[in-house]
């Protein structure tokens, strides 16, 4: 689809002029479609932030869903609460939310699919049904699903303008001295690996994390704190914590392999997450236990702390 900008859009930024252009699709929808080089002003690839001007033809191309067989599984989810319009669901560590490239079955989607066929958002596609937001696969905590395409626009925008309250748990490796503080460092896609995410300055966007210090085990070296999310950049507590030198305990895209904790991937649990409704704008507010293999770490690490008392 294509449009010519009218002199009342000047100045407008490009994704917010798409976005107003169609409503169907989302901010961040947007922006991946920019990012994959689908979207082009005048025929050329411009940013986000581009302000487009009058007469500016703006070409958009959206693709087709993707077709895969979203196969329905019979898998057992912790879903906390549930209404007409959203689902909050407890993911377990190990869980991928989605399909995507090696990860076709054994999905949180694959598990929607069997509960829910009919009764997900399908602003995302058929690959994304209900997804409004992501934890990574050893995530582990709470997510919110929409049920209907307005429940799903409601949260995404609480979602973009920060309003969501989200609070993580986290195992650090090394001692934290400050009891609280903020990181304010932006994150963007690597420079040395397109794989990952890292604090750059250029081609990023704002990233803010508050850290308050839970406990210190000093004959471990390690510390357990509490992340509270400004933002939601991708992997931004692993991102600022290893850039601070305090990789999370398991993580071994921004940290180290420690063979001591005998686990898979980064402990990292999102135990809170407050939204507004998206149909009666009620603010609520949902928290999940941590996993046992957390707590049972958590129990060794104080035993042994007694001993080095």
């Amino acid at each position: 689809m294509n449009y010519i900008v009218d002199r009342e859009d000047t100045r407008k930024r490009l994704d917010v002029y798409i976005s107003e252009k169609n409503s169907d699709i989302t901010r961040s929808y947007i922006k991946n479609l920019i990012d994959d080089g689908r979207i082009l002003v005048n025929g050329v690839l411009q940013k986000s932030g581009y302000k487009v001007k009058e007469m500016d033809i703006v070409m958009v191309d959206i693709p087709k869903d993707e077709v895969l067989d979203i196969i329905p599984e019979d898998i057992k989810i912790d879903i906390m609460y549930e209404d007409d319009d959203i689902i909050i669901v407890n993911k377990s560590k190990g869980m991928v939310v989605h399909p995507a490239n090696g990860n076709y079955t054994g999905t949180l989607v694959n598990a929607l699919m069997y509960s829910h066929k009919d009764r997900l958002s399908s602003i995302n596609g058929t690959i994304r049904p209900g997804i409004v937001h992501r934890i990574d696969k050893d995530t582990s905590g709470i997510l919110v699903i929409a049920k209907n395409d307005n429940a799903h626009k409601k949260l995404s925008e609480q979602f973009k303008v920060h309003s969501i309250n989200r609070k993580y748990i986290a195992l650090v490796k090394g001692i934290v001295k400050e009891d609280e503080f903020t990181i304010n460092l932006p994150i963007g896609r690597s420079t040395k690996d397109r794989k990952k995410m890292a604090v750059v300055y250029k081609n990023s966007r704002n990233a803010v994390t508050h850290i308050r210090v839970l406990k210190r085990f000093y004959s471990s070296s390690v510390t357990l704190v509490e992340a509270t999310l400004e933002t939601g950049r991708t992997h931004q507590i692993r991102v600022h914590m290893s850039h601070l030198h305090y990789p999370l305990v398991g993580d071994e895209v921004y940290g180290r392999k420690d063979p001591k904790f005998k686990i898979e991937g980064q402990m990292l649990h999102a135990k809170l997450l407050g939204i507004n409704h998206p149909t009666t704008n009620e603010y609520m507010e949902f928290e999940a236990d941590l996993p046992k293999y957390f707590k049972d770490i958590l129990d060794k690490l104080e035993k042994r702390e007694e001993k080095y008392d």
